[in-house]
């Protein structure tokens, strides 16, 4: 099994005006990850609305990414939402046999029923014996309904079964990022944060990639830091910079920020989702201008990086 690494988008979800997914725009937002140096595509995850989805269309989703990716790129799935391990069981199962390069376990869904003590490894335990032994895993600190971060004990165990390849570390803390990967070193186990405001101090401690949100605006400049950032020390500190700001408007309505900014692309049309069902424009002031400066300061990073 290959470690997963590098920029790795969690994938946005458009939909038609009828709320069905928009599997056209599906094809064309793939390309553009791929085309903006994306390494791997997390497709079904909270992201992409995965609480929102019925398993049929998880599973067709995650169908639709790997045929869409051509093997240019892994594509990694989640898509178990469930609280009984039976449940889990049934949607793990059916989104690996949609063909994915590797299924995410969400740590919130173990040891759902929040007991303790050695009761998620003994829920772990029970699903790894009936998930697909050759298939690599991950693991996904998702925020919803609740942030579970992994205890040391829990990652040394993931990172000796030999069974898991990524982690999506939701810590937001580099000292905890740091120890992640010391505890992990040697092993087949990668861990990559998610936290923009943390994205270059982990990276320079060992977290191999970035796969926060705000890979859904500019993966190309979180590509150039991960890949450049020891030759061009001076700009990637200030490309850091910009970065971890940028990323302050993640709750600004996010995941429909993001559609915002891909319908300006013309990726897709519309920004229709089924997890903000507001109108951020109305909520948030001035949304339009501030996405104007985003675009602003990609362009200046852009510009800077391509002189080099």
């Amino acid at each position: 099994m290959t470690r997963y690494e590098g920029i790795i988008p969690v994938m946005i979800t458009p939909f038609k005006d009828d709320g069905a997914i928009d599997y056209e725009g599906v094809s064309r937002l793939v390309d553009w990850y791929v085309e903006n140096g994306a390494d791997v595509l997390f497709a079904v995850c909270q992201s992409s609305e995965m609480l929102f989805l019925s398993l049929d269309e998880r599973v067709a989703l995650a169908r639709h990414v790997k045929k869409a990716a051509a093997g240019r790129i892994p594509v990694i799935a989640s898509g178990h939402v469930s609280d009984r391990l039976e449940d889990q069981e049934r949607e793990l199962n059916a989104v690996a046999e949609a063909g994915v390069d590797g299924i995410v376990l969400v740590t919130n869904r173990l040891d759902a029923d929040q007991r303790g003590g050695g009761k998620f490894l003994d829920d772990l335990g029970w699903l790894l014996d009936r998930l697909p032994a050759d298939l690599p895993l991950g693991l996904y600190e998702c925020p919803a309904p609740y942030r579970r971060l992994l205890s040391d004990d829990e990652i040394r165990f993931c990172a000796q079964s030999g069974r898991f390849v990524v982690l999506k570390d939701v810590s937001c803390d580099l000292a905890t990022v740091e120890r992640r990967v010391a505890l992990t070193k040697g092993s087949k186990l990668s861990v990559v944060n998610a936290n923009a405001a943390i994205a270059f101090a982990a990276m320079r401690a060992g977290s191999n990639g970035f796969t926060g949100v705000f890979t859904n605006i500019h993966p190309d400049l979180y590509k150039w830091l991960l890949t450049h950032w020891r030759e061009h020390r001076e700009l990637a500190d200030e490309l850091s910079v910009y970065l971890a700001l940028s990323a302050m408007a993640e709750p600004m309505g996010y995941p429909k920020l993001a559609k915002l900014y891909h319908q300006r692309l013309g990726t897709f049309a519309g920004v229709g989702s089924r997890a903000v069902t507001f109108d951020i424009r109305e909520k948030f002031w001035a949304l339009d201008a501030l996405i104007d400066k985003i675009v602003e300061g990609q362009d200046q990073f852009r510009r800077r990086i391509a002189a080099l």
